[in-house]
Protein backbone atom coordinates (compact mmCIF):
# COMPACT_ATOMS: atom_id res chain seq x y z
CA UNK A 1 0.00 0.00 0.00
CA UNK A 2 2.76 2.75 0.52
CA UNK A 3 4.16 1.69 -2.89
CA UNK A 4 0.96 2.12 -4.30
CA UNK A 5 0.71 5.45 -2.62
CA UNK A 6 4.58 6.67 -3.45
CA UNK A 7 3.79 5.33 -6.88
CA UNK A 8 0.93 7.60 -7.49
CA UNK A 9 2.23 10.30 -5.79
CA UNK A 10 5.07 9.80 -8.18
CA UNK A 11 2.72 10.35 -10.87
CA UNK A 12 0.75 12.70 -9.69
CA UNK A 13 4.26 15.21 -9.65
CA UNK A 14 5.01 13.97 -13.10
CA UNK A 15 1.79 15.12 -14.44
CA UNK A 16 1.95 18.35 -12.76
CA UNK A 17 5.16 18.79 -13.74
CA UNK A 18 4.02 17.84 -17.04
CA UNK A 19 1.36 20.60 -16.75
CA UNK A 20 3.32 23.55 -16.48
CA UNK A 21 5.47 22.30 -19.54
CA UNK A 22 2.58 22.15 -21.96
CA UNK A 23 0.87 25.38 -20.51
CA UNK A 24 4.36 26.61 -21.33
CA UNK A 25 4.12 25.43 -24.84
CA UNK A 26 0.75 26.67 -25.15
CA UNK A 27 1.85 29.43 -24.23
CA UNK A 28 4.91 30.15 -26.68
CA UNK A 29 2.64 29.19 -29.76
CA UNK A 30 0.31 31.64 -28.02
CA UNK A 31 0.79 34.37 -30.31
CA UNK A 32 1.70 37.70 -28.93
CA UNK A 33 3.20 36.50 -25.73
CA UNK A 34 7.01 37.19 -26.03
CA UNK A 35 9.58 35.14 -24.31
CA UNK A 36 12.83 35.45 -23.77
CA UNK A 37 15.69 33.12 -24.91
CA UNK A 38 17.54 32.92 -21.37
CA UNK A 39 13.96 32.28 -20.19
CA UNK A 40 13.21 29.99 -22.45
CA UNK A 41 16.65 27.91 -21.57
CA UNK A 42 16.34 28.33 -18.16
CA UNK A 43 12.76 26.56 -18.70
CA UNK A 44 14.01 23.80 -21.22
CA UNK A 45 16.59 22.57 -18.33
CA UNK A 46 14.43 22.70 -15.57
CA UNK A 47 12.14 20.54 -17.75
CA UNK A 48 15.45 18.31 -18.14
CA UNK A 49 15.91 17.95 -14.70
CA UNK A 50 12.71 16.95 -13.71
CA UNK A 51 12.01 14.65 -16.22
CA UNK A 52 15.70 13.15 -14.89
CA UNK A 53 14.30 13.05 -11.43
CA UNK A 54 11.17 11.60 -12.33
CA UNK A 55 13.13 8.97 -14.32
CA UNK A 56 14.99 8.08 -10.58
CA UNK A 57 11.90 8.27 -8.61
CA UNK A 58 10.24 5.34 -11.15
CA UNK A 59 13.71 3.26 -10.78
CA UNK A 60 13.56 3.91 -6.87
CA UNK A 61 9.71 2.90 -6.90
CA UNK A 62 10.82 -0.14 -8.83
CA UNK A 63 13.36 -1.08 -6.30
CA UNK A 64 10.82 -0.64 -3.49
CA UNK A 65 7.82 -3.15 -5.29
CA UNK A 66 10.26 -5.53 -5.49
CA UNK A 67 11.87 -5.25 -1.57
CA UNK A 68 7.98 -5.08 -0.51
CA UNK A 69 7.40 -8.16 -2.64
CA UNK A 70 10.65 -10.05 -0.97
CA UNK A 71 9.63 -9.00 2.62
CA UNK A 72 6.20 -9.97 1.83
CA UNK A 73 6.87 -13.65 0.71
CA UNK A 74 9.57 -13.84 3.74
CA UNK A 75 6.90 -12.87 6.48
CA UNK A 76 5.08 -15.69 4.52
CA UNK A 77 7.32 -18.07 5.35
CA UNK A 78 8.13 -16.69 8.90
CA UNK A 79 4.61 -17.36 9.20
CA UNK A 80 5.17 -20.43 8.58
CA UNK A 81 8.24 -21.62 10.29
CA UNK A 82 6.57 -20.17 13.13
CA UNK A 83 3.48 -22.54 12.75
CA UNK A 84 5.97 -25.48 12.14
CA UNK A 85 7.76 -24.76 15.38
CA UNK A 86 4.78 -23.76 17.53
CA UNK A 87 3.37 -27.04 16.46
CA UNK A 88 6.29 -29.22 17.22
CA UNK A 89 7.04 -26.93 20.64
CA UNK A 90 3.45 -28.47 21.74
CA UNK A 91 4.33 -32.02 20.36
CA UNK A 92 7.73 -31.96 22.81
CA UNK A 93 5.63 -30.11 25.75
CA UNK A 94 3.58 -33.08 25.56
CA UNK A 95 6.07 -35.87 25.22
CA UNK A 96 7.65 -34.10 28.07
CA UNK A 97 4.57 -33.94 30.25
CA UNK A 98 3.82 -37.62 29.54
CA UNK A 99 7.56 -38.20 30.40
CA UNK A 100 7.72 -36.98 33.71
CA UNK A 101 4.64 -37.85 34.49
CA UNK A 102 5.62 -41.56 34.50
CA UNK A 103 8.52 -40.73 36.36
CA UNK A 104 6.73 -39.15 38.89
CA UNK A 105 4.84 -42.76 39.34
CA UNK A 106 8.14 -44.45 39.78
CA UNK A 107 8.97 -42.00 42.29
CA UNK A 108 5.89 -42.96 44.24
CA UNK A 109 6.47 -46.45 43.81
CA UNK A 110 9.88 -46.09 44.59
CA UNK A 111 8.82 -44.27 47.81
CA UNK A 112 6.26 -46.80 48.61
CA UNK A 113 8.72 -49.46 48.67
CA UNK A 114 11.12 -47.30 50.89
CA UNK A 115 8.80 -46.83 53.35
CA UNK A 116 7.98 -50.11 53.62
CA UNK A 117 11.68 -51.03 53.71
CA UNK A 118 11.95 -48.44 56.40
CA UNK A 119 9.90 -49.75 58.27
CA UNK A 120 11.02 -53.49 58.05
CA UNK A 121 14.84 -51.97 58.62
CA UNK A 122 13.76 -49.75 61.68
CA UNK A 123 11.86 -52.37 63.17
CA UNK A 124 14.44 -55.02 62.76
CA UNK A 125 16.81 -52.35 64.72
CA UNK A 126 14.58 -51.87 67.39
CA UNK A 127 14.51 -55.32 67.72
CA UNK A 128 18.49 -55.56 68.01
CA UNK A 129 18.59 -52.21 69.75
CA UNK A 130 16.17 -53.69 72.57
CA UNK A 131 18.07 -57.11 72.69
CA UNK A 132 21.27 -55.29 73.02
CA UNK A 133 19.99 -53.16 75.73
CA UNK A 134 18.64 -56.20 77.82
CA UNK A 135 22.04 -58.02 76.65
CA UNK A 136 24.35 -54.81 78.29
CA UNK A 137 22.34 -54.24 81.43
CA UNK A 138 22.52 -57.94 82.73
CA UNK A 139 26.22 -58.08 81.51
CA UNK A 140 26.16 -54.20 83.59
CA UNK A 141 24.59 -55.76 86.62
CA UNK A 142 26.70 -58.98 86.09
CA UNK A 143 29.74 -57.33 86.18
CA UNK A 144 28.85 -55.17 89.24
CA UNK A 145 28.31 -58.19 91.58
CA UNK A 146 31.54 -60.01 90.31
CA UNK A 147 33.20 -56.84 91.04
CA UNK A 148 31.80 -56.16 94.37
CA UNK A 149 32.60 -59.82 95.19
CA UNK A 150 36.44 -59.64 93.54
CA UNK A 151 36.16 -56.36 95.60
CA UNK A 152 35.00 -57.60 99.12
CA UNK A 153 37.49 -60.72 98.41
CA UNK A 154 40.63 -59.08 97.87
CA UNK A 155 39.68 -56.44 100.71
CA UNK A 156 39.06 -59.44 103.47
CA UNK A 157 42.17 -61.11 101.85
CA UNK A 158 44.36 -58.11 102.04
CA UNK A 159 43.08 -57.19 105.67
CA UNK A 160 43.71 -60.89 106.35
CA UNK A 161 47.39 -60.70 105.11
CA UNK A 162 47.67 -57.13 107.23
CA UNK A 163 46.46 -58.87 110.27
CA UNK A 164 48.54 -61.75 110.36
CA UNK A 165 51.99 -59.55 109.29
CA UNK A 166 51.08 -57.18 112.30
CA UNK A 167 50.73 -60.33 114.75
CA UNK A 168 54.17 -61.22 113.05
CA UNK A 169 55.51 -57.99 113.54
CA UNK A 170 54.12 -58.00 117.05
CA UNK A 171 55.31 -61.42 117.85
CA UNK A 172 58.98 -60.21 116.28
CA UNK A 173 58.95 -57.22 118.26
CA UNK A 174 58.73 -58.87 121.47
CA UNK A 175 60.61 -61.57 120.47
CA UNK A 176 63.70 -58.64 119.81
CA UNK A 177 62.99 -57.04 123.26
CA UNK A 178 63.39 -60.26 125.20
CA UNK A 179 66.77 -60.85 123.55
CA UNK A 180 67.53 -57.56 124.64
CA UNK A 181 66.55 -58.18 127.74
CA UNK A 182 68.25 -61.61 127.88
CA UNK A 183 71.47 -59.90 126.07
CA UNK A 184 71.42 -57.04 129.32
CA UNK A 185 70.86 -60.27 131.72
CA UNK A 186 73.94 -61.92 130.21
CA UNK A 187 76.04 -58.92 130.46
CA UNK A 188 75.04 -58.52 133.81
CA UNK A 189 75.41 -61.78 134.96
CA UNK A 190 78.81 -61.79 133.03
CA UNK A 191 80.02 -58.52 134.76
CA UNK A 192 78.92 -59.99 138.04
CA UNK A 193 80.83 -63.30 137.30
CA UNK A 194 84.01 -61.03 136.16
CA UNK A 195 83.81 -59.11 139.28
CA UNK A 196 83.35 -61.99 141.38
CA UNK A 197 86.61 -63.69 140.18
CA UNK A 198 88.07 -60.69 140.57
CA UNK A 199 87.42 -60.33 143.72
CA UNK A 200 88.13 -64.02 144.52
CA UNK A 201 91.71 -63.88 142.70
CA UNK A 202 92.72 -60.84 145.09
CA UNK A 203 91.14 -62.87 147.99
CA UNK A 204 93.38 -65.91 147.35
CA UNK A 205 96.40 -63.37 146.58
CA UNK A 206 95.87 -61.55 149.80
CA UNK A 207 96.13 -65.20 151.14
CA UNK A 208 98.96 -66.06 149.80
CA UNK A 209 100.80 -62.98 150.67
CA UNK A 210 99.87 -63.91 154.15
CA UNK A 211 101.28 -67.24 153.68
CA UNK A 212 104.44 -65.61 152.41
CA UNK A 213 104.74 -63.29 155.68
CA UNK A 214 104.32 -65.99 157.81
CA UNK A 215 107.37 -68.33 155.68
CA UNK A 216 109.43 -65.62 156.31
CA UNK A 217 108.75 -64.82 159.87
CA UNK A 218 110.04 -68.64 160.15
CA UNK A 219 112.70 -67.69 158.32
CA UNK A 220 113.83 -64.90 160.58
CA UNK A 221 113.74 -62.97 157.81
CA UNK A 222 112.69 -58.82 158.39
CA UNK A 223 109.15 -58.80 157.71
CA UNK A 224 108.51 -56.16 154.69
CA UNK A 225 105.61 -53.72 154.39
CA UNK A 226 103.09 -56.05 152.81
CA UNK A 227 102.77 -54.97 148.92
CA UNK A 228 99.47 -53.63 147.28
CA UNK A 229 97.93 -56.86 145.60
CA UNK A 230 97.89 -54.64 142.34
CA UNK A 231 101.87 -54.39 142.54
CA UNK A 232 102.60 -57.85 143.29
CA UNK A 233 105.33 -58.95 140.29
CA UNK A 234 105.34 -62.28 138.85
CA UNK A 235 108.39 -63.55 140.19
CA UNK A 236 110.14 -66.88 139.43
CA UNK A 237 110.52 -68.00 142.54
CA UNK A 238 106.52 -67.74 143.49
CA UNK A 239 104.69 -70.97 144.16
CA UNK A 240 103.99 -73.41 141.76
CA UNK A 241 100.20 -73.23 142.97
CA UNK A 242 99.60 -69.89 142.86
CA UNK A 243 101.27 -69.69 138.90
CA UNK A 244 98.74 -72.68 138.47
CA UNK A 245 96.15 -70.77 140.06
CA UNK A 246 97.13 -67.95 137.99
CA UNK A 247 97.61 -69.52 134.72
CA UNK A 248 93.73 -71.07 135.25
CA UNK A 249 92.32 -67.67 135.95
CA UNK A 250 93.39 -66.13 132.63
CA UNK A 251 91.79 -69.45 131.42
CA UNK A 252 89.03 -68.89 132.67
CA UNK A 253 88.69 -64.93 131.53
CA UNK A 254 89.64 -65.62 127.94
CA UNK A 255 86.94 -68.77 127.74
CA UNK A 256 84.42 -66.22 128.87
CA UNK A 257 85.40 -63.41 126.57
CA UNK A 258 84.89 -65.64 123.84
CA UNK A 259 81.98 -66.62 125.04
CA UNK A 260 80.78 -62.90 125.09
CA UNK A 261 82.35 -62.27 121.88
CA UNK A 262 80.11 -65.57 120.73
CA UNK A 263 76.70 -64.69 122.06
CA UNK A 264 78.00 -61.17 120.46
CA UNK A 265 77.92 -62.45 117.72
CA UNK A 266 74.94 -64.21 117.71
CA UNK A 267 72.88 -61.75 119.14
CA UNK A 268 74.16 -59.35 116.41
CA UNK A 269 73.50 -61.97 113.42
CA UNK A 270 69.73 -62.61 115.23
CA UNK A 271 69.05 -58.63 115.09
CA UNK A 272 70.00 -58.45 111.63
CA UNK A 273 68.00 -61.38 110.74
CA UNK A 274 64.93 -60.03 112.75
CA UNK A 275 65.83 -56.43 111.51
CA UNK A 276 65.94 -57.78 107.28
CA UNK A 277 62.53 -59.56 108.46
CA UNK A 278 61.18 -56.80 109.70
CA UNK A 279 61.99 -55.02 106.22
CA UNK A 280 60.62 -57.28 104.09
CA UNK A 281 57.37 -57.21 106.60
CA UNK A 282 57.34 -53.52 105.87
CA UNK A 283 57.84 -53.95 101.97
CA UNK A 284 55.21 -56.35 101.79
CA UNK A 285 52.94 -54.64 104.14
CA UNK A 286 53.70 -51.39 102.01
CA UNK A 287 53.29 -53.75 98.64
CA UNK A 288 49.93 -54.54 99.75
CA UNK A 289 48.88 -51.18 101.05
CA UNK A 290 49.29 -50.10 97.41
CA UNK A 291 47.45 -53.24 95.86
CA UNK A 292 44.62 -52.48 98.42
CA UNK A 293 45.03 -48.67 96.95
CA UNK A 294 45.23 -49.33 93.12
CA UNK A 295 41.97 -52.25 93.96
CA UNK A 296 40.46 -49.93 95.55
CA UNK A 297 41.04 -47.04 92.79
CA UNK A 298 40.10 -49.86 90.06
CA UNK A 299 36.76 -50.23 91.72
CA UNK A 300 36.57 -46.02 92.18
CA UNK A 301 37.01 -45.81 88.14
CA UNK A 302 34.95 -48.53 87.45
CA UNK A 303 32.13 -47.11 89.65
CA UNK A 304 32.56 -43.52 88.07
CA UNK A 305 32.94 -45.29 84.08
CA UNK A 306 29.46 -46.64 84.93
CA UNK A 307 27.74 -43.60 86.39
CA UNK A 308 29.44 -41.54 83.61
CA UNK A 309 28.02 -44.09 81.19
CA UNK A 310 24.40 -44.18 82.72
CA UNK A 311 24.51 -40.56 82.80
CA UNK A 312 25.19 -40.44 79.23
CA UNK A 313 22.52 -42.86 78.82
CA UNK A 314 19.98 -40.34 80.72
CA UNK A 315 21.09 -37.74 78.99
CA UNK A 316 20.53 -39.10 75.17
CA UNK A 317 17.13 -40.49 76.19
CA UNK A 318 16.36 -36.45 77.79
CA UNK A 319 17.70 -35.26 74.44
CA UNK A 320 15.62 -37.52 71.87
CA UNK A 321 12.80 -37.17 74.00
CA UNK A 322 13.21 -33.21 73.91
CA UNK A 323 14.47 -33.34 69.99
CA UNK A 324 10.96 -35.40 69.32
CA UNK A 325 8.83 -33.04 71.77
CA UNK A 326 10.13 -30.34 69.49
CA UNK A 327 9.89 -31.31 66.18
CA UNK A 328 5.96 -31.85 67.75
CA UNK A 329 6.49 -35.62 65.84
CA UNK A 330 4.56 -38.24 67.12
CA UNK A 331 6.33 -41.72 68.20
CA UNK A 332 6.19 -44.96 66.15
CA UNK A 333 4.55 -47.77 67.90
CA UNK A 334 7.41 -50.59 68.43
CA UNK A 335 6.65 -54.14 67.62
CA UNK A 336 9.60 -55.36 69.81
CA UNK A 337 8.37 -58.49 71.78
CA UNK A 338 11.44 -57.07 74.61
CA UNK A 339 10.13 -54.71 76.67
CA UNK A 340 12.15 -51.29 77.43
CA UNK A 341 13.49 -51.28 81.25
CA UNK A 342 15.19 -47.98 81.34
CA UNK A 343 18.27 -47.46 83.64
CA UNK A 344 18.24 -46.47 87.22
CA UNK A 345 19.55 -43.06 86.87
CA UNK A 346 16.87 -41.92 84.12
CA UNK A 347 13.87 -42.41 85.89
CA UNK A 348 13.80 -39.21 86.91
CA UNK A 349 10.58 -37.17 85.26
CA UNK A 350 10.47 -34.77 82.71
CA UNK A 351 8.69 -30.95 84.24
CA UNK A 352 6.24 -30.09 81.22
CA UNK A 353 7.51 -26.48 81.46
CA UNK A 354 10.96 -27.81 79.96
CA UNK A 355 8.81 -28.96 76.84
CA UNK A 356 9.24 -26.25 73.71
CA UNK A 357 5.68 -24.84 73.38
CA UNK A 358 3.65 -24.66 70.26
CA UNK A 359 0.90 -22.72 68.80
CA UNK A 360 -0.25 -25.59 66.50
CA UNK A 361 -2.38 -28.38 67.57
CA UNK A 362 -0.15 -30.81 70.05
CA UNK A 363 0.32 -34.48 68.09
CA UNK A 364 -0.76 -37.41 70.20
CA UNK A 365 1.48 -39.95 71.27
CA UNK A 366 0.33 -43.36 71.27
CA UNK A 367 0.07 -45.42 74.36
CA UNK A 368 1.97 -48.15 73.22
CA UNK A 369 4.79 -46.08 72.27
CA UNK A 370 5.37 -45.27 76.11
CA UNK A 371 7.07 -49.05 76.74
CA UNK A 372 9.52 -48.26 74.15
CA UNK A 373 10.19 -44.77 75.22
CA UNK A 374 12.47 -43.98 78.86
CA UNK A 375 10.69 -43.93 82.27
CA UNK A 376 10.74 -40.17 82.50
CA UNK A 377 9.59 -40.03 78.84
CA UNK A 378 6.58 -42.45 79.29
CA UNK A 379 5.49 -40.48 81.87
CA UNK A 380 5.68 -37.31 80.51
CA UNK A 381 3.91 -38.57 77.60
CA UNK A 382 0.56 -40.04 79.99
CA UNK A 383 0.94 -36.92 82.25
CA UNK A 384 0.24 -34.87 79.60
CA UNK A 385 -3.67 -34.62 78.08
CA UNK A 386 -3.28 -34.24 74.44
CA UNK A 387 -6.28 -33.04 72.82
CA UNK A 388 -7.35 -34.67 69.37
CA UNK A 389 -5.45 -33.73 66.27
CA UNK A 390 -7.74 -31.68 63.46
CA UNK A 391 -7.98 -32.12 60.02
CA UNK A 392 -7.04 -28.73 59.26
CA UNK A 393 -3.47 -28.85 61.18
CA UNK A 394 -2.77 -31.53 57.88
CA UNK A 395 -1.81 -35.11 57.92
CA UNK A 396 -0.03 -35.85 60.58
CA UNK A 397 3.57 -37.37 60.22
CA UNK A 398 4.20 -40.42 62.46
CA UNK A 399 7.76 -41.20 63.82
CA UNK A 400 9.34 -44.11 65.62
CA UNK A 401 10.59 -43.56 69.03
CA UNK A 402 13.64 -45.58 68.08
CA UNK A 403 13.91 -43.79 64.57
CA UNK A 404 16.63 -41.05 66.61
CA UNK A 405 18.51 -44.17 68.63
CA UNK A 406 18.79 -45.49 64.74
CA UNK A 407 19.80 -42.20 63.68
CA UNK A 408 22.74 -42.25 66.67
CA UNK A 409 23.42 -46.04 66.26
CA UNK A 410 24.75 -46.74 62.51
CA UNK A 411 24.93 -44.79 59.47
CA UNK A 412 22.80 -46.92 57.71
CA UNK A 413 19.50 -44.45 59.35
CA UNK A 414 21.02 -41.36 58.31
CA UNK A 415 19.58 -41.91 54.76
CA UNK A 416 16.13 -43.08 56.43
CA UNK A 417 16.19 -39.52 58.44
CA UNK A 418 16.74 -37.43 55.24
CA UNK A 419 14.14 -39.48 53.59
CA UNK A 420 11.74 -38.70 56.23
CA UNK A 421 12.38 -34.68 56.43
CA UNK A 422 11.98 -35.47 52.10
CA UNK A 423 8.54 -36.97 53.07
CA UNK A 424 7.76 -34.15 55.57
CA UNK A 425 8.97 -31.48 53.26
CA UNK A 426 6.52 -32.59 50.53
CA UNK A 427 3.73 -33.33 52.77
CA UNK A 428 3.34 -36.52 52.30
CA UNK A 429 1.97 -38.80 55.02
CA UNK A 430 4.28 -41.71 56.00
CA UNK A 431 2.57 -44.99 56.87
CA UNK A 432 2.46 -46.26 60.56
CA UNK A 433 4.13 -49.28 61.82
Amino acid sequence: MADSASESDTDGAGSSSATPMSSSASNLTKPGVVISQFRLEELTNRLASLQQENKVLKIELETFKLKCKALQGENRDLRKASVTIQARAEQEEEFISNTLFKKIQALQKEKETLAVNYEKEEEFLTNELSRKLMQLQHEKAELEQHLEQEQEFQVNKLMKKIKKMENDTISKQLTLEQLRREKIDLENTLEQEQEALVNRLWKRMDKLEAEKRILQEKLDQPVSAPPSPRDVSMEIDSPENMMRHIRFLKDEVERLKKSLRTTELQHTEKRAQYIEEERHMREENIRLQRKLQREMERREALCRQLSESESSLEMDDERYFNEMSAQGLRARTVSSPIPYTPSPSSSRPISPEALPKKKHQPRQIQTSDTAALPQHAARGAASAPAPPASPADGPVHVLSCSYVAACSASPLPALTCAMLRYFDNQGVETPQS
